[in-house]
């Protein structure tokens, strides 16, 4: 039998105080310092071997780093506009970028595969379920790059060390720690915003004598089991402990309260977990919606879903549910009721902030009185409880998670928004307490960056040896969120000052990547080497979004990677002030004319 919570009263001032009490728990003067890398050793792929091979010295017209979704589409849709010399580079041993990382137990999209998987439609593929397993998604990427000839060029294991724009030649030099260097007519970047995998920075890390890993290099040698999901049988008789309970928490803490013989949950935050009531996908129902230009009807319907969130206030309320959409969708559609709710005569920030902030009191309040529904213990449930707006930190959907505290060998160490504070030879110690454990998983995630340069690991160096860090030293500058002057020929695939999100990064990598496939296309049949946006331009399109651009907004929100850790937000890390279907449209328009205008072509 569940058991009733004591709740803050329901009155907004009350609730408000009680979000910036958590909030002030977990404030940290380092803010994203105290993540880590993960050292060389523990970056190992722990998949695939490395195969030797002698250094590349060749030219391809069309280069991209990195092989998740970005480096994918723009190497199909440059593919599909003619050019077949395509090379990929990844440090990962074959593609998929983070879902060739990430083969932990239980891992899953939280976005609905019909919108997420890219060109379903070209390849012919209807995903097996709503919400998809990691395997799937991982064979989706090879079948992208089966498809498209995408292997036959493509640079596994391979780390770029630096590009360099070789002025003379105008193409770019690419230098690899394998002792590559081979130029490239053109050159695409889009390392993601989840690519980097972090640590907590918990003193005596290394120090621990039992097996330790990060989720995104999980050791089934160590665990047993397989990413199908196959029982994880070496755990048996082992004490686990897991430190994160973020979204790849959520996923993973289930399987191994299944199969672990004790398990330690070490939380900083908790999530707020939503229904996830995943379902097969109706073959029948498929083969009545996939006419023609389905897939791209369902993405703008979702994208049009988050309208007047990621930008200004659509016209519509109502947006036809038409993926069946449980989890994001929903949270989407009582955010347009209630901006629109304030009658247009008296319509202020102020006054929308209000009719948000209502619905979404109501809407956590749900998703706490559901915690005491399903977790038995009081205390434990209490601890569950997330004190936070729902947008505060990923929404999470789960139907197996939160039953998993109800098993007797799961223990919740919740500490009080301090997190871990060391780990010993043994174990790891929280709120003065050791835990003895055989072994720990770090499922801390990924360092989240929406531009490249937080992530970058190499380096740019454009005209007149200026290097991309220094351009963007104080803040991103681009045109369409790709394009930056001084640097010819480069693609940067990214969300900033262009689609932003509109929920599905995958819709927004896409229609970046039919971009750059028409730009290549149109200097290749012409006979050009050099394309580069003007000066003017790109001021221009920065300083559009900097005073009207509609950032994430997440200031007073409790630490998390939405808002650098508590951090003051990087200001031009926004999206297109009219929206994500508005940047559509306009950029559609802008390749569709031909002229591309502020690109000049030499």
């Amino acid at each position: 039998m569940s058991t009733p919570l004591t709740t803050v009263p329901a009155d907004g001032d009350a609730l408000r105080h009680k979000y910036a009490e958590e909030r002030s728990k977990r404030l940290r003067a380092d803010g994203n310092a105290q993540f880590h890398h993960l050292g060389d050793e523990r970056l190992k792929d722990p998949f695939t071997p490395v195969v030797e091979r002698e250094p590349i010295t060749d030219h391809v017209t069309f280069t991209f780093i990195g092989g998740g979704f970005a480096g994918l589409l723009a190497g199909a849709r440059v593919h599909e506009a003619g050019v077949t010399d395509v090379r990929i580079i990844d440090t990962a041993g074959d593609f998929g970028g983070t879902w060739y990382w990430n083969r932990y137990p239980g891992v899953m999209c939280d976005t609905p595969a019909l919108v997420y998987l890219p060109l379903l439609e070209e390849t012919g593929y209807m995903p097996t379920q709503k919400w998809v397993q990691g395997p799937e998604i991982f064979e989706h990427c090879r079948r992208i790059g089966r498809q498209f000839g995408l292997y036959d060029n493509a640079l596994f294991h391979t780390k770029v060390e630096q590009v360099i724009w070789e002025e003379e030649h105008s193409r770019w030099l690419v230098i690899t720690n394998r002792g590559d260097r081979f130029t490239t007519s053109f050159l695409g970047m889009g390392l993601g915003p989840l690519c980097v995998p972090k640590l907590p920075g918990v003193p005596g890390i290394e120090d621990f004598a039992g097996a330790s890993f990060h989720t995104s290099r999980w050791n089934y040698d160590y665990t047993g089991g397989a990413p199908d999901g196959a029982p994880l049988h070496n755990l048996a008789d082992k004490r686990v402990a897991v430190i994160g309970t973020g979204a790849t928490g959520v996923q993973v803490v289930p399987k191994l309260a299944r199969d672990a013989g004790e398990l330690f949950v070490f939380q900083r935050t908790p999530s707020g977990i939503g229904v996830r009531d995943n379902a097969p996908i109706d073959p029948e129902w498929f083969q009545s919606i996939a006419t023609p230009g389905w897939q791209q009807r369902l993405q703008d319907n979702y994208v049009a879903s988050w309208e007047g969130i990621f930008g200004r206030p659509g016209p519509d309320i109502e947006v036809e549910n038409l993926v069946g959409d449980t989890g994001f969708y929903p949270i989407a559609q009582r955010i347009r009721s209630a901006i629109h709710s304030v009658p247009p005569e008296e319509f202020s920030l102020e006054r929308m902030m209000d009719a948000v902030g209502s619905v979404d009191d109501a809407a956590m309040e749900e998703i706490r009185a559901r915690v005491g529904r399903i977790v038995e213990d009081g205390e434990t449930a209490a601890r569950l409880q997330p004190w936070y707006r729902q947008l505060c930190k990923r929404p999470c959907f789960h139907d197996e998670y939160l039953p998993s505290f109800n098993r007797p060998n799961t223990h919740l160490i919740d500490t009080n928004g301090k997190g871990v504070e060391r780990i010993t030879p043994r174990g790891v110690v929280a709120n003065g307490i050791e835990y003895d454990v055989d072994c720990i998983i770090y499922a801390s995630g990924f360092e989240h960056a929406l531009t490249t340069l937080r992530s970058l690991t190499f380096e740019v160096i454009g005209r007149d040896k200026v290097s991309l860090a220094h351009e963007w030293a104080d803040g991103t500058k681009t045109l369409h969120g790709m394009h930056v002057h001084s640097f010819p020929n480069l693609f940067i695939v990214q969300l900033a000052q262009a689609a932003f999100f509109g929920l599905n990064a995958t819709s927004g990598w896409n229609d970046t990547a039919i971009t750059i496939g028409t730009i290549v296309d149109h200097a290749v049949r012409n006979g050009y080497t050099e394309v580069e946006n003007t000066q003017e331009a790109q001021d221009a399109w920065v300083e559009m979004h900097l005073t009207q651009g509609a950032s994430w907004g997440a200031d007073e929100c409790t630490p998390g990677y939405y808002n650098m850790e508590g951090q003051q937000a990087d200001p031009s890390i926004v999206g297109y002030p009219a929206g994500t279907a508005a940047f559509f449209a306009y950029i559609d328009q802008w390749r569709s004319s031909g002229e591309f205008e502020n690109l000049k072509f030499s």
